[in-house]
């Protein structure tokens, strides 16, 4: 696909005012179960430091976009607790705002039934603010994009509605739904998913996920969709298909990245096997999503932490605290034991004569002595016993924790493991 000039310089500054953000976060990520089990998909930690959600609300921020509102269902708490310590840096009195919408029961008895029924029943909040255009995005999406460069591209092709589109290689046009594009740019197919097209086809054209809507066009369309039996209420299924199928001017936007890297970036962190996967990324030497680009940073809730700490570095034979390819978070203490290609979350502790390996250990999990934990993702505040060993032997693994069809093992939050006699 061609990508198109960057139009951002052309924005007015006020234009930016004209546009309200409605980020998605109500979704239950069962495929990312157990790490789900207590908080929302955009709520799932990720590099250590970040939770899931900070990656769309970065870009809002840096696109200059800061009327925003996270519509939130699904075990809300989590998230909602992180965006009130982690993202209060706006200021009222400029009309600059994120707020955090439950489902409210409106305009009905039910809970939001699909991504076109969470705007639908936001209605009142589109009245309230009245923006002339709607940028809908999904808040469990890992990538960098100015909004802005949509947002030109938008205004100059007068469209009802532009929806950001990448390249992925035929073999996974099943998990996304697939444009197909007139010369200038224009929709002119829309399928959901489809499960017929020859994996070893040239690539499609694949939705992202991220819609600028005119605002009157967003509420005539929700509205429809909304009084209609026969119909998922979902902007991928239903919405979008419906109005290119009706004429309106819907319009590709081809997604370029942000920041200092020439090559986008995106990932729907679908399952456990490509959350880890791409966890491993960030620690590689060239990563394909580089959490150190100061051109487009990533801000999430501050951690009030001590730096990290290794100790041990002789004495006692094996007794080294070193860690090497890997991310370590504030707080962290590897006390004599040895951590290589790995994520430590913010508080870990990883104790003498241990090995962490191929592994991903979120907020103050601790490993004791002597104990392996390898190829495993460990959720908050569990703790290794000595000697335990996860990631060794596969089918002890399965008997205790959920094992992923590539080997991977997955503990759950406050997981209580038995020590060994």
């Amino acid at each position: 696909m061609d990508r198109s000039p960057n139009r951002s310089a052309s924005l007015h500054p006020d234009t930016l005012k004209t546009v309200l953000a409605f980020v998605l976060a109500g979704g239950k990520g069962e495929r990312l179960y157990p790490l789900t089990k207590d908080r929302s998909k955009p709520a799932v930690p990720f590099g250590g430091t970040y939770r899931i959600i900070d990656f769309t609300l970065s870009n809002c921020v840096n696109s200059g976009l800061k009327r925003i509102c996270v519509l939130t269902q699904y075990k809300a708490h989590s998230l909602m607790r992180h965006i009130k310590e982690g993202w209060h840096l706006f200021a009222a009195e400029l009309g600059e705002f994120i707020y955090t919408i439950p489902p409210q029961l409106r305009v009905g008895s039910s809970w939001y039934l699909g991504t076109a029924d969470a705007i639908y029943q936001n209605i009142y909040t589109l009245e309230e603010e009245r923006p002339a255009h709607t940028l809908i995005l999904s808040g469990d999406h890992i990538y960098r994009m100015d909004y802005r460069d949509l947002l030109a591209e938008h205004l100059e092709r007068e469209a009802d509605v532009t929806i950001a589109v990448l390249e992925v290689p035929a073999r996974e046009a099943s998990r996304f739904g697939v444009l197909e594009l007139g010369p200038n740019g224009e929709v002119t197919g829309f399928r959901e998913k489809p499960q017929d097209l020859d994996p070893d086809g040239p690539g499609v054209v694949a939705n992202m996920g991220v819609y600028l809507f005119r605002t009157d066009v967003l509420v005539q369309s929700v509205c429809r969709d909304a009084r209609r039996d026969d119909t998922h209420h979902d902007f991928g299924h239903d919405v979008l298909p419906g109005l290119v199928r009706a004429g309106a001017r819907v319009q590709a936007h081809v997604f370029r990245g942000a920041g200092s890297s020439p090559t986008p970036f995106w990932m729907d962190i679908g399952t456990l096997d490509a959350y880890f996967d791409a966890s491993q990324d960030l620690i590689s030497v060239t990563p394909q999503f580089n959490l150190y680009d100061q051109a487009w940073p990533i801000r999430s809730a501050a951690i009030q932490a001590p730096p990290a700490k290794f100790v041990f570095a002789g004495g006692e034979k094996g007794r080294i605290g070193e860690a090497h390819d890997s991310l370590v978070s504030p707080g962290c203490i590897v006390s004599g034991g040895h951590v290589e290609r790995s994520i430590l979350g913010p508080g870990c502790r990883v104790n003498s004569w241990s090995l962490v390996e191929d592994a991903i250990l979120m907020d103050g999990v601790e490993v004791g002595r002597h104990a392996i934990v390898r190829r495993a993702i460990v959720d908050k505040g569990v703790r290794i016993p000595p000697g335990f060993q996860v990631g060794v032997d596969p089918e002890a693994d399965r008997r205790r924790f959920t094992v992923t069809e590539g080997g991977l093992v997955a503990i759950p939050k406050g997981e209580h493991l038995e020590e060994l006699p």
